[in-house]
């Protein structure tokens, strides 16, 4: 089979102009980024949706990841072309790829096979610059605050309580902890302290633009952003430095959802980036709620697992929203639930039929944690070539005795007609059954029993344990009035724990927070447990290896 690449390349597509017509856009009411790209102008969105009933919004999410990937994306841009494939005008909201990730270990994330999202190479790396604006705008707030320091510091900011770090979209490990300010005099080198970088998408700035539902919204949020403390320990807020007006400037078109196509010509926004376990991992509110008055069904999609982007998107983007999921389809794989069941992708042998019933305990925890938001579920199983029958079969015998729909995917091979029976299923789960939405915890409950809350009911901990900082900064937080929040955990994607070898459903064990940081602006507060980091580092062969530029210009590598 043709590489990714090499299929989009080959692909007979439309010019956006067409694509935006399907949805009700004319040519003049786009912002062109050549013949396949577009940012919709927000007043254009809020003039098209006015009069228009919301569609019904489905939520894709999956077991949990292992090394050799479920294809969520795939299926997710499956579903979408299947929808479309039985006569269902459908559009879909996805996240943007991170350029970190891309050159790093993961690829990128536009789907693969015959369902894609186009064009893949220009969304996996540069795209619109929204990445690249979130950046500057990041980093201008870190100058301006690193200057307030060395211009009389009027806000009697400690310097050893700055919190606002630096970002780049790419994965440096080295870049984890630095420290500024050295050099020749205050003036010429600034004030000397520890700071570090974080990758872009787990810049605060990432998730407000993710959650921000207008222009008035983002600079509300801007403002409340906490960058340091000050020497008797009241919070500096990005408001009164005095830059969110130019951070404004710099977000403008970022702000603007970017419309694409799959490669069977169905309208996509792609828009926002925060990463799931580190950030609330969901693509845009705007484009979301877009795609809901745009469709009569609309496709997203949750970072990693259903325990970190579906519970995000479940007890924040809910929240902060009127976004209520209709139905969410779980992504399995054969071999995913044979790692969950101990087996070694890479050891033939260990692939057994006896694994791959022990790896059912990690699907039936995430099929539990999403019928206890009240939404139907429905699992889809993500078929690769190599996958045994007899293995397929085993996974539909187990849903049926679970009580939930399930539905084969090749997409991948087949493109949208390999999707027709999980779009039908779905079409008939969200047009017949009506949901019961609630979420984990309630809004009033103290921080700790709302992480509580999520770490037994969502990651089946017996309890929550808390280093001396981490509740030190739980008191500080409650103190300042952000006790309502809601949580945000960050924690490694390759286990339902916080511990990345423990596979399966594990039991007999205690999250363990080691940290606690507030985003204010983004309007949540962020536990981190375990030893999830917010800048990741490069694998010994990153997949910046083998991509690289032909004499004629072309692209090859990409994934």
């Amino acid at each position: 089979m043709k590489s990714d690449i090499e299929i989009a390349q080959e692909a007979k597509v439309q010019n956006i102009v067409d694509i935006a017509k399907k949805i009700g856009l004319s040519a003049d009411d786009l912002e062109q980024f050549g013949k396949y790209v577009a940012k919709v102008p927000l007043d254009v969105l809020d003039r098209i949706g006015k009069d228009k009933k919301n569609g019904k919004l489905i939520l894709v999410t999956a077991v949990t990841p292992t090394p050799a990937g479920e294809g969520k994306t795939v299926t997710t841009i499956s579903l979408i072309q299947g929808l479309s494939a039985i006569g269902k005008n459908v559009v879909g909201a996805l996240r943007e790829p991170s350029m970190g990730p891309t050159f790093g270990v993961k690829g990128g994330a536009t789907g693969g096979g015959n369902v894609q999202v186009y064009p893949m190479w220009k969304i996996d790396l540069e795209f619109t610059g929204d990445i690249h604006a979130v950046a500057a705008a990041h980093n201008l707030l870190s100058a301006v605050l690193e200057n307030n320091l060395v211009r009389d510091n009027p806000l009697n900011i400690d310097p050893t309580r700055i919190v606002w770090k630096k970002t780049v979209d790419m994965n440096c490990r080295e870049l984890r902890k630095i420290i500024v300010g050295l050099g020749d005099g205050k003036l010429n080198a600034g004030v000397p302290h520890e700071s570090g970088y974080l990758i872009t998408s787990a810049s605060e700035i990432s998730a407000i633009l993710a959650l921000s539902k207008d222009y008035a919204d983002l600079r509300k949020r801007l403002e409340r952003i906490v960058v340091a403390y000050t020497y008797d320990k009241k919070p500096v807020t990005a408001g009164q430095l005095g830059c969110v007006g130019a951070m404004m400037v710099i977000l403008r078109e970022a702000l603007m959802p970017n419309l694409v196509q799959t490669l069977e010509g169905q309208p996509v926004f792609i828009h926002g980036f925060p990463f799931a376990n580190i950030a609330h991992g969901n693509n845009s509110i705007i484009a979301t709620k877009a795609a809901v008055k745009l469709g009569d069904y609309a496709v997203t999609e949750g970072g990693f697992a259903a325990d970190l982007g579906a519970e995000k998107f479940m007890d924040i983007v809910c929240r902060q929203s009127d976004i209520r999921p209709d139905c969410v389809v779980i992504v399995a794989t054969v071999r995913a639930l044979m790692h969950h069941g101990g087996a070694d992708v890479k050891d033939p042998s260990t692939l057994t039929t006896e694994a791959l019933e022990r790896g059912f305990a990690n699907l039936d925890k995430h099929i539990e944690n999403m019928r206890s938001y009240g939404a139907p579920v429905i699992v889809s199983i993500n078929h690769f070539a190599f996958d045994d029958p007899a293995h397929m079969n085993m996974i539909r015998k187990h849903c049926e005795k679970m009580g939930v729909e399930v539905a084969q995917n090749d997409g991948f091979l087949e493109g949208g007609k390999g999707a027709v029976e999980l779009a039908e299923k779905v079409v008939k789960i969200v047009d017949s059954t009506k949901t019961d939405f609630k979420f984990c915890y309630p809004d009033d409950a103290p921080v700790k029993e709302k992480i509580k809350a999520v770490a037994t009911k969502i990651y089946g901990a017996d309890d929550v344990v808390y280093s001396a900082a981490a509740e030190q900064s739980l008191k500080a937080l409650e103190e300042q009035g952000y006790g309502k929040l809601p949580i945000c955990i960050a924690k490694t994607q390759y286990s339902i724990s916080d511990k990345a070898d423990l596979r399966g459903a594990p039991k007999g064990w205690k999250l363990e927070v080691r940290e606690v940081n507030l985003s204010a602006g983004a309007g949540f507060i962020i536990p981190v447990c375990g030893a999830i980091m917010l800048m990741p580092g490069l694998g010994k062969v990153p997949a910046a290896m083998n991509i690289d530029l032909t004499d004629d210009g072309k692209i090859i590598g990409l994934h």
